[in-house]
């Protein structure tokens, strides 16, 4: 590599520079910090995502292709990246009062954040099996120590160690479809891996080989039948690294599997097919399976196994319209799903910890505007009209039809049906039941931001839905 190819790699990647590096320079400052100055930890966190931010802002123009055609800065991770610094900022304010409850507020806690949002970062950009598997990594190992966080509680440790054995196993069948790539092509580029899948007639080695890298995936997306992690790890985890977790990693796994499908050789393909059995089976079980969840943590679990079946469904539409759909989903979940996350988080207050169902009883009656608050996120998430929510599940249902699917887009349809059921369940414990206990929440001025900036874009993408979907247009055709 010559010394300007080296020079335009470090500029296409300087965003991940900066967080990486801001993440070493935090881990040294933590030493020197004394207890009770957590909240310099939080801001120096939040300063370092917000001079990537400015970063990626800067070289946000034409597509870079960096370190020999591993890594690209282009709009598409562009878009990306700022959902990952939306989940990671918005974690940060929840997690200046709560670490603290929890006794979890050290310099590791947000180093191991920064670092698992350069591994996402990195994932957005990376246009090699190799590079994917270096950001998956990052990420993982990250989120594995931060799940088990909670030292002292059995159910941190197990989700942990269950987080951990699984996840393991799904790089090991990842890592083995790009040996297998490898092997037929001669290459892990994955624009040459998409051309190689479209043969005709297919070579059933290169069919194996993208049937386990998709589920090396899919595992980070929570797809059945690899989704038996969710429910414990989402419960055992901190309650911030449960949010964290279930917006950024999320939105990392369907960002390397919409790169793959950018290639229009895909769509001619029959890879369609696998997706589009995991979305139908992996939204029926997180609808069906919500239903009788009584723990408001395993609940927003199994209700995350249910939005990423819906997603499967727009990488199934394929085309600029289906992925910029996802897209777009991806954005307005991250608003919603962090809003109902932060409800929970406020709950925990001396021995109250918010986690059941029941323990919302009545909400209404004594904190009207915070259950305004909490209708809100439920509503959208249910799908419900003029919510973000509904446009977010319109969109990828217009995606189907015009592709054809139609079938696909009533099943879709009656899915959503029944999964709204749990959420309008929560709703009704919070107004029409009468309450069991005084409301004492954990109202911080930065989990009162947290929510406000939550709410608006819950309300303001509801309002303005095409804006934000030219956005996602733009960032997938302007490459």
């Amino acid at each position: 590599m010559t010394a300007a190819a080296l020079f335009q790699s470090v500029l296409a990647s300087l965003p991940e520079i900066v967080v990486i590096t801001g993440a070493c320079i935090l881990l040294i400052l933590g030493q020197f910090l004394r207890k009770g100055q957590a909240p310099v930890l939080v801001w120096a966190s939040v300063a370092v995502v917000l001079i990537a931010g400015s970063v990626t802002l800067m070289f946000a123009g034409e597509a870079q292709p960096a370190y020999a055609g591993m890594f690209i800065a282009d709009r598409f991770a562009v878009f990306f990246k700022f959902v990952f610094y939306l989940a990671t900022v918005l974690t940060f304010f929840l997690s200046r009062r709560y670490a603290e409850t929890e006794g979890i507020g050290s310099s590791e806690y947000y180093v191991l954040l920064l670092l698992a949002l350069s591994g996402m970062m990195i994932m957005a950009s990376a246009t090699d099996l190799l590079s994917v598997y270096v950001g998956v990594e990052l990420m993982a190992i990250c989120t594995y120590v931060l799940t088990g966080f909670l030292r002292r509680e059995q159910r941190s440790n197990e989700a942990a160690l269950k987080y951990v054995i699984l996840g393991s196993v799904s790089t090991g069948i990842f890592l083995y479809g790009v040996s297998l790539v490898y092997g037929l092509t001669g290459t892990t580029q994955l624009d040459a891996m998409a051309a190689a899948v479209t043969g005709d007639p297919l070579d059933p080695g290169l069919l194996l080989a993208v049937v386990f890298i998709v589920a090396g995936l899919v595992f980070k997306v929570g797809a059945v039948p690899f989704h038996m992690w969710i429910p414990d790890v989402y419960e055992g985890a901190p309650t911030t690294i449960t949010a964290f977790m279930s917006v950024g990693p999320k939105a990392a796994g369907f960002a390397v599997i919409l790169r793959v499908f950018l290639n229009p050789l895909v769509a001619t393909s029959d890879v369609w097919i696998i997706l589009a059995v995991l979305a139908v089976v992996t939204m029926a079980l997180g609808s069906f399976v919500a239903l009788v969840q009584d723990n408001f943590k395993r609940l927003l679990a199994y209700s995350s196994i249910a939005h990423a079946g819906f997603a499967i469904f727009g990488v199934v539409a394929g085309g600029a319209d289906g992925i910029a759909s996802v897209m777009l989903y991806l954005l307005i979940y991250s608003f919603m799903n962090l809003g109902i996350f932060a409800t929970v988080i406020m709950m925990r207050n001396g021995d109250f910890s918010g986690e059941i169902i029941e323990d919302y009883a009545g909400f209404a009656k004594s904190r009207p505007g915070l259950a305004l608050l909490m209708l809100l996120y439920l509503f959208s998430l249910a799908g419900i009209p003029p919510t973000a929510g509904f446009f977010a599940k319109f969109y990828v249902l217009v995606a189907l039809v015009e592709r054809g699917f139609v079938m696909l887009a009533v099943i879709a349809v009656l899915l959503s049906a029944i999964a709204a059921y749990f959420y309008i369940r929560i709703v009704m414990v919070i107004y029409m039941r009468e309450p069991e206990r005084a409301f004492d929440p954990a109202l911080t001025p930065l989990v009162r931001v947290a929510l406000a900036f939550t709410a608006v874009g819950t309300i303001g993408i509801g309002l303005f839905p095409a804006w934000f979907l030219r956005l996602a247009q733009h960032s997938v055709l302007g490459g």
